[in-house]
């Protein structure tokens, strides 16, 4: 990620993002530096298996914080519930979505740090998000797989409410 690129994220994105930091830096990081300055103690560091593990969680430990820094730095939070125009299909929107055999699939857009397959969160920089950016209902879009290409009608779209 170059330093001038920021990545969309929820709220809720951060606030995970946030909170795995904050536990890795408070608890295990902490917990991990005890037991290597244990191990290291017992002498012989060679064939120490606490040390040797020990040292290797908290280099895994440091590269995980370093990594959620740097993703927290160029995140750019963006609220989709403050979204003005909720009849399009945006960052952070709430999309149903029917294919040729009338298979519907629910799919809520987020950040590409926050997105998982699975729960039906997907990245704003993936193909049917691309696809599906600016769309109203009733559209038609057509998705770009590697299976090859697949079009997908826009049944329903919908943001979250905001907090009064």
């Amino acid at each position: 990620m170059t330093p001038d690129k920021t990545s969309p994220i929820t709220p809720a994105g951060l606030s995970a993002l946030k909170a795995r930091y904050d536990h890795l830096l408070g608890s295990e990081r902490p917990e991990i530096v005890e037991i290597v300055s244990w191990a290291a103690g017992n002498g012989d560091r060679s064939e120490n298996g606490d040390y040797l593990y020990g040292r290797k969680r908290m280099r895994e430990i440091d590269r995980e914080l370093a990594y959620l820094a740097k993703v927290m730095k160029h995140a750019r939070v963006i609220d989709p519930a403050q979204q003005p125009d909720k009849s399009r299909v945006f960052f952070g929107a709430k999309v149903t979505i029917a294919d040729e055999d009338d298979e519907e699939r629910t799919l809520t857009i987020v950040g590409d740090k926050e997105q998982d397959a699975g729960s039906g969160l997907v990245g704003w920089s993936t193909p049917i998000a691309r696809a599906l950016r600016g769309a109203t209902v009733g559209d038609l879009k057509t998705v770009r797989l590697p299976g090859g290409e697949k079009e997908w009608e826009v049944i329903a779209i919908s943001y979250p409410e905001g907090r009064d």
